[in-house]
């Protein structure tokens, strides 16, 4: 067996970003930036009104209250065509250009108008509600950098630069593939001895969560052929993932009948709990992750290898596993040669510090208990035992963008 991090670098290093491809801005949204954006104009261009009132000579209000005159209007989107000058104002309203020769606005609720007379009975300096030419970014000002996957607040800033197209990388395609006579589609009749399957709809969800556009190839009963040829609609494809068949049982089958078809094996087995009959090799040019059946299994690794090299094959900047100390909310005992994930409820103490407690039960197939979970404690191998109270690492699942 190979180490966790073995394991992944050995995974990424068959990896690299794939190409560009430009997309509306409309469309960027979950996208992953393939080139730095920048600024192609000033926001706003001109000072502009804050608020709803009158543009005025802050030196004309300094004494109040006192009455001027409005020679005009600015509504947002037609400015003022004129100048302010001595004991004049112009009514504004917010997100107007500020006129000429006024440095200054009254806000509305402190003045009292009466036809072309509004008396001002508070005054205000300079550059109140005001808000000057390139507030919020200049010309050439950097925006939302390669390598991020773009949120709502990216995607109206990018169109605030006046970026109506995006340069973003191609999703991945992900081939999923699972196996196995026991398992049939949530809906359809069950035999005795058979199961309902959820990983290939789970995986789906994790790979579109991820930014990936999966494939479904179907389910592979237990036999060679039939298992190797849904897997030639691989083909194409970024990455293949399969479920179920990767122990050494005789029904275990996805080793031996892909590597009849030239699955080159990288590595199988891996020092980790749940998710050691975990494998990785290549079929012709597509990289092939094979997950185990269990449930549990399946995610947990799909979290911890698939998701990093989703993030690879996109370009992302961030790290894929952001690990948090926590407070440990139960006893543990010492750890074996396995890494170990444990599912965990997190919450807050009195300190408002979190504490991650692991569940009493950790077994694979207990899928409505990954559900519930809000984080992996991870144990290194060999950790010694725990006590409450102490400090552990942990992946809180929540707390990712995609994926669980």
């Amino acid at each position: 067996m190979i180490s966790v991090e073995e394991a992944l670098n050995r995974i990424l290093d068959h990896f690299q970003p794939l190409p560009a491809e430009t997309v509306s801005v409309n469309e960027a949204y979950g996208r992953v930036l393939a080139a730095d954006i920048h600024a192609r104009l000033t926001q706003p261009p001109k000072a502009v009104s804050a608020m709803d009132g009158y543009a005025v000579r802050a030196a004309d209000v300094a004494a109040v209250p006192t009455d001027l005159t409005v020679i005009g209007a600015a509504p947002a989107g037609r400015p003022f065509d004129g100048r302010v000058g001595p004991g004049e104002a112009v009514r504004i309203f917010t997100g107007a250009l500020l006129p000429d020769g006024a440095d200054a606005i009254v806000i509305q609720e402190d003045t009292e108008a009466s036809g072309t007379t509004v008396t001002v009975k508070e005054s205000c300096a300079a550059g109140h509600y005001v808000r000057p030419a390139g507030l919020d970014f200049k010309a050439g000002d950097p925006g939302p950098r390669a390598g991020r996957a773009l949120t709502a607040r990216d995607v109206g800033l990018i169109a605030a630069m006046n970026h109506p197209w995006v340069s973003v990388r191609r999703r991945p395609r992900v081939a999923i593939l699972s196996t196995g006579d026991e398992v049939v589609m949530p809906g359809e009749p069950l035999r005795p001895g058979q199961i309902v399957s959820s990983n290939g709809i789970a995986l789906a969800a994790f790979v579109r969560a991820c930014g990936g556009e999966p494939v479904q190839l179907g389910i592979a009963p237990d036999r060679s052929d039939q298992l190797a040829a849904l897997a030639a609609g691989a083909e194409g494809a970024d990455l293949l993932l399969t479920a179920g068949g990767a122990s050494v049982g005789e029904h275990d089958l996805v080793q031996t009948a892909l590597q009849q078809e030239g699955l080159e094996l990288d590595f199988w087995r891996i020092a980790m709990r749940p998710g050691k009959p975990l494998m990785f090799g290549r079929l012709g040019n597509t990289p092939m992750l094979g997950l185990p059946g269990n449930p549990v299994s399946a995610l947990v690794c799909a979290t911890l290898f698939a998701r990093p090299a989703l993030h690879r094959l996109q370009g992302r900047s961030e790290p894929p596993h952001p690990l948090e100390t926590m407070i440990l909310g139960a006893d543990l005992r010492a750890n074996d040669r396995r890494q170990d994930y444990l599912r965990a409820a997190i919450s807050s103490d009195d300190e408002g510090r979190k504490v991650a407690t692991p569940y009493g039960a950790q077994d694979s197939s207990m899928l409505a208990m990954l559900a519930a979970a809000d984080g992996l404690i991870l144990r290194p191998p060999e950790a010694a035992a725990a006590a409450r109270g102490s400090l552990v690492p942990v992946l809180e699942l929540r707390s990712l963008a995609e994926g669980l």
